[in-house]
């Protein structure tokens, strides 16, 4: 079955004034949907066809570059719009504990992950990952590469990506990534992150 692209589950202006209208619409509806068609494209015909999004992702040593630019770009915007929300939460609960453990405070977590998207040259992505010994760690990935490759360097469950694609904030913030950074905290919904968290586990 070919893959589909999902309806954004809140407003294109949800998340506004840290993320506005037109920004959601361009990166919703033609960049992310250009993954999903290019995506389709690459793996028809192939056995790809039959697995899912995360089994391709798993494995894209075995295919090529086209499956792992697009089969990267949706699964990383799949999950990118499902850890944002129209209001802004803090981590509770285990998840809050497991952070204060492993960074010392929610605030060098915060840190960590805007310095992971800051530095992280060109295009790429910053993440929040539960490692195969099921702890926390921050990494980052170029292009479209994500840390459910099998080729990553940090490898892990993804619980939270943030997208540092120019495409991602430069209606607004121009060439300003570290404020796009700091703005994104405002919409991070952290009872989602903390579902994964607790999935990944």
């Amino acid at each position: 079955m070919a893959f589909e692209l999902e309806a954004l589950p809140y407003a294109f202006d949800a998340l506004e004034p840290h993320i506005d209208k037109a920004t959601m619409e361009i990166h919703h509806d033609r960049h992310h949907q250009a993954y999903v068609d290019n995506l389709n494209k690459a793996i028809a015909g192939t056995d790809a066809e039959n697995l899912s999004l995360e089994e391709i992702n798993k494995n894209i040593s075995k295919y090529p570059a086209a499956v792992r630019n697009n089969g990267g770009g949706h699964f990383n915007h799949k999950l990118f719009w499902s850890i944002l929300g129209t209001e802004a939460t803090a981590p509770t609960g285990e998840l809050a504990a497991d952070i204060d453990a492993t960074f010392g405070s929610f605030e060098e977590l915060k840190k960590q992950l805007q310095a992971a998207g800051a530095t992280r040259f060109g295009s790429g992505w910053a993440w929040l990952v539960v490692t195969a010994e099921g702890k926390l760690a921050v990494t980052s990935t170029p292009n479209q590469d994500n840390p459910l490759m099998d080729i990553a360097e940090v490898k892990g469950t993804p619980i939270l990506g943030i997208d540092v694609w120019e495409h991602a904030y430069y209606l607004n913030f121009q060439n300003k990534r570290p404020a796009y950074l700091e703005a994104i905290f405002n919409v991070i919904n952290w009872n989602a992150v903390a579902a994964l968290y607790t999935a990944a586990k």
